[in-house]
């Protein structure tokens, strides 16, 4: 085992007796060592409830024949980051996440990892880490929240706060409505209830192999999450005794899969980002267009929130993971998972419970997957759209550009009123580089959604849209505005066309005016030039490439 490099031999009498004064038996020192990463906090919702979950991996171990050790990571809430200087860090962290767990499990030579997680960049980084690391890993995703309710309505967080702002800001709500929805939407702890990217990263999770059957979707508040995360603290020990490691697990095949399943299920754009990034860890090559080429051949077939009616709860008595997997069984490839079983046979032992919620590949809601890749002028290395949340009127738009430097500038601008009926709204400078840390932008998205305009309003960015984003929204713009992207010089007054089903997004001027403008940009200074901030920026790849640190 990799735990006797630091409990076997005469020159470890040292290390035994650190090991024995943090109360371990010494019954138990011939143990397989399992290393329990949580990102338990009491500032997420999606956390809160993690220190139940941590009781039942920890039981699960012990059942299993293996001695776990806790440690703790960092999380941050995107929402409550949303809208200011806070978000500059939320994907930054993710990097951070990664780089945590690698350091404690090689400094104590865990044998293996248990991986409790939930949220946006939580997720991805805990992948990313079992990738590098690359000893026996599973991965217990915390669960989704319960819808809200109120008056006989469902509420979620993005749809019925985030959007509530533009409907105030147009007097289609008043200020005790706006005060009853804040109380109601978000009843207690869980991720938040639709495709949103902690979901969607969820259920990727699951698709690749590395949770097991049920676990997306199991409720943060069920008995069955309890015991999924039973099961997975005593299959973390199997894990160990047969050696079946991440790389093992996260295959070229795999990540197909979950691409497809992702697709399938309509979910966040920042999956384009995450899974090349863990993919990267893992040793597998994605290109930004994989996205595209299975999206074109998987059939969009769960209307989730956002864009759609259905919540996560829906989904999950609907049949969960497994049922996607069996819609889609003639198209993905077999796989091994961290259960006893193969995707093929999670699939084929699968009941679809709601034809309406998880539909049959014929009915589908769109023919094409959720998430598109644009290339234009305007996006020589891509740009990525959810057109599974676009309406059908504005697949195909031109617009007139209104120019902002920032998330804040285009703010204040749709707040104020200044945004009309067939603008495109571009934000730049909020790249992986320019922002730094490349900014969600859920609050413009939803205050033009919730103002109504999300049928006559473009916006696009080279930053990136949370899994929450619906409407014509297109993010992850490359190269972006600080490397000198075309976004850069884009001007006030001038037209962009946005074609979805032909994958185009160009700024329509001449050739030679787009290589003037370029010729004569100069980059602004950096926005921070202190911290880890400033580091990260230096380091980090384009957005189309995962935005990896290098």
């Amino acid at each position: 085992m990799r735990s006797d490099r630091i409990k076997q031999g005469l020159e470890r009498v040292p290390h035994r007796a650190l090991l024995y004064a943090t109360g371990i038996p010494k019954t138990e020192m011939g143990k397989p060592f399992i290393g329990v990463a949580t990102s338990f906090t009491d500032i997420i919702p999606g956390h809160i409830g993690m220190r139940d979950l941590e009781r039942f991996i920890e039981k699960g171990i012990h059942t299993g024949g293996g001695y776990p050790f806790f440690f703790g990571i960092p999380g941050i809430c995107d929402g409550i980051a949303m809208g200011h200087s806070g978000m500059h860090y939320s994907l930054p962290s993710r990097e951070l996440i990664a780089d945590m767990v690698e350091t404690v499990a090689e400094a104590h030579r865990f044998d293996g990892l248990v991986l409790l997680t939930n949220c946006d960049k939580i997720t991805p980084g805990m992948l990313m880490a079992a990738a590098r690391v690359n000893i026996p890993s599973i991965i217990v995703t915390a669960g989704p929240m319960l819808s809200g309710h109120l008056k006989g309505k469902r509420l979620s967080l993005v749809n019925d706060t985030f959007e509530a702002i533009g409907k105030y800001k147009k007097g289609l709500i008043k200020d005790e409505e706006l005060e009853t929805l804040e109380m109601c939407a978000c009843p207690g702890a869980g991720s938040c209830q639709g495709m949103y990217t902690a979901n969607t990263m969820a259920c990727v999770t699951e698709a690749l192999g590395m949770s097991l059957a049920g676990c997306a979707t199991a409720l943060a508040v069920s008995a069955q999450k309890r015991r999924i995360a039973f099961e997975s603290g005593r299959r973390a020990v199997e894990l160990i005794k047969k050696n079946v490691t991440p790389r093992k697990i996260m295959t070229r095949k795999a990540f197909e899969n979950a691409i497809m399943v992702d697709l399938a299920l309509g979910g966040s754009t920042n999956t384009v980002l995450h899974i090349p990034a863990i993919a990267h860890d893992a040793g597998v090559k994605l290109q930004l267009e994989i996205f595209d080429l299975l999206g074109k051949v998987t059939p969009h077939i769960a209307n989730m929130l956002p864009g759609g009616e259905h919540y996560l709860e829906d989904l999950d008595y609907a049949g969960g993971i497994p049922a996607v997997l069996k819609r889609l069984r003639d198209r993905i490839k077999n796989n091994i998972t961290v259960s006893d079983r193969s995707i093929y046979e999670i699939a084929d032992s699968a009941e679809v419970v709601d034809e309406e919620v998880v539909r049959p590949l014929n009915k589908a809601y769109h023919k094409e997957g959720g998430i598109a890749i644009l290339r234009g002028n305007l996006a020589p290395e891509g740009a990525v759209v959810k057109q599974s949340a676009v309406s059908k009127n504005m697949m195909r738009f031109e617009g007139t550009a209104k120019v902002f430097d920032s998330e804040e500038e285009g703010m204040k601008a749709i707040l104020t009123g200044k945004i009309n009926s067939g603008d495109v709204v571009v934000i730049r400078y909020e790249g992986p580089k320019g922002g730094p840390g490349m900014r969600e932008m859920l609050s413009p998205t939803a205050t033009i959604a919730g103002m109504g305009l999300s049928e006559s309003v473009a916006l696009i960015t080279d930053g990136r849209f949370s899994g929450g984003t619906r409407g014509p929204c297109i993010g992850h713009i490359s190269p972006e505005a600080m490397e000198g992207g075309p976004i850069a010089v884009i001007m006030n007054g001038d037209r962009i066309k946005i074609d979805i089903p032909g994958r185009k997004l160009d700024l329509l001027i001449s050739d030679k005016e787009l290589k003037d403008r370029l010729n004569k940009w100069k980059p602004p200074e950096p926005k921070i030039k202190k911290g880890y901030l400033a580091r990260y920026a230096r380091m980090v790849s384009s957005a189309g490439e995962g935005a990896v640190m290098k």
